[in-house]
């Protein structure tokens, strides 16, 4: 296996190269505006010793922060047309009716309800309205609507209604990107739907972001396929992952954290990512993150699709220092200079003290100009260190599911913010390129498939091994190779409000990418 990971952060891109499981090499280039020149950058280093052109490359791994800077950042979101099945039940709370004003109003292209959808039971709640969806769909392509999320009451149980409308609004309004909420989401209306509608606003971008990686590796020179790395660890295929651009949205911690796993060779312990501007803190679990279960919050919409419990602070290499006095104690963070350290940071000749500059003066760090940040004595660098020792232990702490103290890798460009003592931590784990822990993570990366569905009138094992198929028919959909699969999360719960002996399943698995 010979594979390159790539991860895109809002500080820096970096690159290594991963040949039977050893990292061959590793770069870090800054992240341009344009996300394509920094990638473009770092595979030029990567390749300045042969090392890449001397042998074929099995696959190209990219993650990317690309899409949730989008919506977090209300950029580059194409309108949406919302179409609901679920009339008359779903009118109260029409779709966008939860979503921070200012994102709706860049959103929403217009809302259409019909009748349609499932009882909690998997019984059709209302016939499927045909004649309601054309009418719709005829009407988006009146407005010129080509972004299209479709959701249906209760389609994880049965998703043929979603299917049906998809049919017919493809055929009424050409070259329209359609997303069904089934694809994406779990039992939950309103979180389910969201999710589908943040979706088919990134379709365009996650169209043109991902032919822009593949236009990149071609001038690399590089002949080899594009997976794009997905929140749970794992990775699709560029053609799939342009589909679902969502399952990308927190990519970069989990690939850190899968790399911490692969780089310490602990499948069980907390994880420290620290980047230019955030860290993350997460549990791994069996080497793959753990899942929050529970909402998650995106750009301020509510969602519940796969996505990793990551508890995200301002705290990285360029975060804002501000020494304080007296009155006010040292604060770092959240602001931070960003891929602009290097103009930016006093050690470098600019005007904002980072906690870079610090680090710098304290000795940790041989960058820049260490006699530019002379003027900072012992006693300030240990006032920063101690606040940011106070911001990890909190944070971890929020973090623990058991009350003794648990290791924690600490990976990423900024790990130097990480002390060797922590309150909690039974030790403090640092790995061989930990660095770019978050790009050898997208290059180890196998492919997943996941069912989250109400099963009727089956044996608690008969309804364990559906789910099991349909999650590994889901798996080899988006690239993997169907003999290597192997489950590694089932949970069942049975329901006893549902008639017909009721049980709700939720099982993943992973296999590695298909080769050819």
């Amino acid at each position: 296996m010979r594979r390159i990971g790539i991860d895109v952060g809002g500080t820096n891109t970096d690159a290594v190269l991963i040949e039977e499981g050893k990292v061959v090499r590793a770069v870090k280039a800054p992240t341009s505006e344009d996300v394509t020149g920094g990638i473009l950058e770092a595979l030029a280093k990567l390749g300045q010793t042969g090392e890449v052109a001397s042998k074929p490359v099995d696959g190209v791994m990219i993650g990317t922060t690309h899409f949730i800077n989008a919506v977090i950042q209300r950029k580059h979101l194409s309108k949406v047309a919302a179409l609901r099945l679920g009339m008359p039940a779903a009118a109260s709370l029409p779709p966008f009716c939860d979503w921070p004003q200012d994102l709706a109003e860049i959103v929403r292209g217009g809302v259409w309800m019909v009748e349609g959808g499932h009882e909690y039971d998997g019984r059709p709640f209302m016939p499927f309205d045909a004649e309601g969806v054309r009418k719709a769909a005829r009407e988006m392509q009146a407005k010129g609507l080509k972004a299209v999320a479709i959701s249906s009451i209760f389609s994880p149980l049965d998703p043929s209604h979603e299917r049906q409308a998809a049919e017919i609004v493809a055929a009424e309004v050409p070259g329209a990107v359609i997303t069904c909420s089934s694809d994406l989401g779990r039992i939950g209306l309103l979180e389910r739907e969201n999710a589908g509608l943040l979706n088919a606003a990134l379709a365009d971008l996650a169209r043109d972001t991902i032919a822009a990686f593949e236009h990149a590796i071609r001038d690399s020179g590089i002949r080899a396929a594009l997976f794009i790395t997905q929140n749970d660890g794992t990775v699709a295929e560029a053609a799939q992952a342009a589909k679902l651009p969502v399952y990308s949205f927190a990519s970069g911690a989990t690939n850190s954290m899968r790399g911490a796993a692969y780089l310490s060779g602990l499948a069980d312990a907390m994880v420290a990512d620290v980047g230019g501007t955030t860290t993350d803190i997460g549990q791994l679990r069996h080497g793959f993150p753990r899942e929050a279960n529970s909402v998650v919050q995106i750009g301020g919409v509510r969602t519940l699709f796969r996505m990793p419990d990551l508890y995200s602070f301002g705290l990285g290499g360029g975060s804002h220092v501000a020494l304080g006095d007296r009155n006010r104690g040292t604060k770092i963070g959240p602001l931070s200079v960003g891929y602009r350290l290097m103009k930016d940071g006093i050690a470098f000749g600019g005007q904002q003290l980072t906690t870079t500059d610090i680090a710098v003066a304290a000795g940790k760090l041989d960058l820049g100009d260490r006699r530019r940040v002379a003027d900072f004595d012992s006693a300030t660098c240990d006032r920063v260190f101690a606040e940011a020792k106070r911001m990890v232990e909190e944070s971890v702490d929020r973090m623990k599911t058991e009350a003794g103290s648990v290791p924690l890798i600490a990976v990423g460009g900024g790990a130097f913010l990480i002390p060797d003592k922590l309150e909690g931590v039974s030790e403090v784990i640092r790995v061989a390129h930990g660095d770019c822990a978050n790009a050898v993570g997208a290059a180890i990366a196998q492919v997943s498939g996941e069912v989250d569905q109400i099963f009727r009138d089956l044996t608690r094992s008969d309804a364990i091994a559906q789910a099991t198929a349909i999650a590994n028919d889901r798996a080899v959909a988006a690239g993997a190779d169907r003999t290597t699969l192997k489950t590694i999360e089932t949970e069942d719960m049975p329901i006893a409000y549902l008639p017909g002996n009721s049980l709700r399943v939720r099982v993943r698995v992973v296999g590695d990418v298909a080769s050819g």
